[in-house]
């Protein structure tokens, strides 16, 4: 390859964000990857790792988005990076402060489309919830974000981009050259934005290889946890390719009342999905699955479903965060009583089980679990429509 082969994204599949004028953005790549747009823009290929490993620092560690701003690379090869590429992330167009501190960001993509994340405070960390897709393809029917249909997947570079935008406005990007500070304000990410993550498998799993990578954000895998309903044939991958915790979005106990909460039961039910799940910390060496459990009235969550879960589980490393429904406009579901949470938390703890009760955060501003849909999609189905579609109506 010349010094001055052309970069294109077909040749080299690389990732899909191009950016102003047809330059590619560096936010994304793997290492390998950047290392074949390096070479490609005709740096010595001998000198390329160590190109890869500076710009990447740069980057991810310090934040820096500028590569006049990068002091340990030549000027003139600064300048040709800035010829060749962008360093660009998603562009935050709103926050939404909620009065116990969460904040819920609307972020732009490419294309116009619109994202949101989340990041919840609490003592001694700090959780960004990331999405994976614009909307979503699974239809649950308790679930707010699943009412706006699937537009496309993120790459890459818009997932580990999250996270980048969340360091921006928290000011957490150290300054180059300070000592290492373990003191974090975003310590954690969880895979529970909009969008179910194993059916955008590669992007997801690169974006959290970057952000796990020790040069630059640095977060522990198991600071990372992917949340899927149940996309059985990714989660051997997951374990095998990422290997950060795993949680499930149960939310049933028989295959005929998930089939009507979570669609894709229908695809691979109850027994499959247990199966899969029962190999998953063997693999990925993770401590324990996190099932998630929304607590819906009068259909879920009665003394039955409570022991009924005790006995499917049995046997997986497990805990259950049990998750009080967050309500939204046409929702035709109400949370379970606070007695019956307790009741039902109660039977699984008495098994042996840690049976968390999951505080609901920034439901004043939509933030809440379940109740994400970008601003861009707000056309609500009518009650009346949902409650058909979920063949709960009642």
């Amino acid at each position: 390859m010349t010094a001055k082969a052309p970069i294109t994204q077909d040749v080299m599949t690389l990732p899909r964000t191009l950016a102003q004028e047809g330059r590619v953005n560096l936010v994304g790549m793997t290492r390998d990857q950047m290392r074949d747009a390096l070479v490609a823009m005709g740096t010595p290929e001998r000198q390329a790792k160590m190109r890869v490993g500076q710009i990447w620092q740069w980057i991810y560690q310090w934040g820096v988005r500028d590569f006049a701003a990068m002091t340990n690379l030549a000027k003139a090869y600064r300048a040709q990076l800035a010829e060749h590429f962008v360093i660009e992330i998603p562009e935050l167009v709103s926050r939404q402060l909620s009065t116990d501190g969460t904040r819920k960001y609307l972020v732009r993509i490419a294309g116009g489309h619109e994202v949101e994340v989340v990041y919840i405070p609490e003592e001694g960390r700090g959780t960004l919830c990331v999405s994976s897709q614009v909307g979503c393809t699974l239809t649950c029917s308790f679930c707010h974000t699943g009412t706006q249909k699937l537009v496309r997947n993120l790459t890459a570079g818009e997932i580990v981009g999250q996270i980048m935008m969340a360091r921006d406005d928290l000011g957490e990007w150290p300054e180059p050259g300070a000592p290492k500070d373990e003191t974090r304000l975003l310590s954690n990410v969880v895979l529970m934005g909009m969008g179910e993550p194993l059916y955008n498998f590669e992007n997801v799993r690169d974006a959290m290889k970057i952000a796990m990578d020790g040069e630059g954000i640095s977060l522990s895998r198991r600071r990372i946890t992917l949340s899927t309903s149940g996309v059985v044939p990714e989660i051997a991958r997951t374990a095998r390719e990422i290997g950060c915790l795993l949680a499930v979005s149960f939310h049933a106990t028989t295959d005929e009342v998930r089939d009507k909460l979570v669609p894709i039961n229908r695809r691979w039910n109850i027994e499959t999905l247990l199966d899969v799940l029962r190999e998953y910390p063997k693999v990925s060496n993770s401590e324990r699955i996190t099932f998630e459990y929304v607590m819906l009235d009068g259909v879920n969550d009665s003394d039955e479903d409570a022991r009924r879960l005790v006995r499917l589980i049995a046997g997986i490393p497990a805990k259950i965060n049990l998750i009080p429904f967050n309500e939204w406009p046409g929702a035709p579901y109400r949370r379970s009583s606070n007695n019956r949470i307790r009741a039902f938390a109660d039977i699984i703890y008495k098994a042996g089980y840690a049976s968390p009760i999951r505080t609901p955060r920034g439901e004043d501003i939509m933030a809440a679990c379940g109740q994400l849909k970008s601003a861009t999609e707000r056309a609500r189905k009518s009650k009346r429509e949902i409650e058909a579609e979920s063949g709960l109506s009642r």
